[in-house]
């Protein structure tokens, strides 16, 4: 014989299995990482006091303004985050959860991705000099770059190391800075033919550029929604998707001219 519930005792029912699992994930570890803004690095200075980037075989220029990397601090990839963790960072604007897979590649100790991301940045380091190289039409073979950046793992500050050379050997192409004097923030990877690709943590990024004095962030156009979301305020978004786009605005806004914008 059916029996019918009434709808309160059906609600009630329904929840029973809904908040067992809510419970068990209360003391269950979850996939994901806790992610805070992190330092910059200027590019064009020195970091532990060595040139972060250092030219040989061809004149170089002294450069005025910053170009700033920027980064992320998330928990490590073993660190047990809880759904308290998790409840905590959704009501905060400086904080991110992200899907631990997304931050760290799956699989291997600690150390083992540690050093995956390391031999990441270095491989970025080398694909960023040949895109500044190429964009300047100068043969690797004439050019010597040494890139120095220690503590830094990740691919994700590709686009300006190639943006910090092309200053230092070219500045703006009329004689001045590609920063305008200006402090410039920013994230994206590169490719040796100068596509900028998207990277993750953005909307931490512009709060860790905005706290260290930045006014602009260039930002890969994908990821236009997501700076915007927590956008600090006196930060100017600048979208790019090429190198070229990435040159081209910080001119146009040196000159005062059209700049897009996210």
């Amino acid at each position: 014989m059916a029996i019918r519930l009434s709808r309160p005792r059906t609600l009630a029912l329904c929840a029973l299995p809904v908040l067992a699992l809510f419970g068990t994930a209360a003391f269950a570890p979850l996939p994901f990482t806790v992610a805070q803004p992190g330092t910059t690095a200027d590019v064009l200075g020195e970091d532990k006091g060595k040139p972060v980037i250092t030219i040989k075989g061809t004149p170089s220029r002294t450069t005025d303004g910053k170009l700033l990397m920027t980064t992320i601090l998330a928990t490590s990839p073993t660190a047990d985050i809880g759904i308290g963790d998790v409840v905590d960072s959704w009501f905060r604007t400086d904080r991110a959860v992200m899907p631990r897979d997304s931050v760290y590649p799956s699989g291997g100790s600690e150390k083992e991705i540690e050093r995956h991301n390391l031999q990441d940045m270095k491989k970025s380091q080398n694909v960023a000099v040949d895109a500044a190289l190429n964009y300047l039409d100068r043969k690797p073979g004439s050019v010597d770059v040494t890139l120095n950046l220690a503590d830094v793992g990740g691919p994700s500050a590709g686009l300006f190391f190639s943006l910090g050379i092309i200053d230092k050997l070219a500045g703006d192409g009329s004689g001045g800075d590609l920063t305008g004097g200006r402090t410039v923030a920013g994230t994206g990877t590169i490719q040796a033919d100068g596509t900028v690709g998207a990277v993750g943590g953005v909307s931490l990024k512009t709060q860790a550029a905005r706290r260290d004095g930045a006014t602009v962030f260039l930002v890969p156009k994908a990821e236009c929604k997501q700076a915007k979301a927590e956008r600090p305020e006196g930060l100017q978004l600048i979208p790019v998707t090429t190198l070229q786009s990435a040159v081209s605005s910080l001119r146009a806004l040196d000159q005062e001219g059209s700049v897009p914008s996210c």
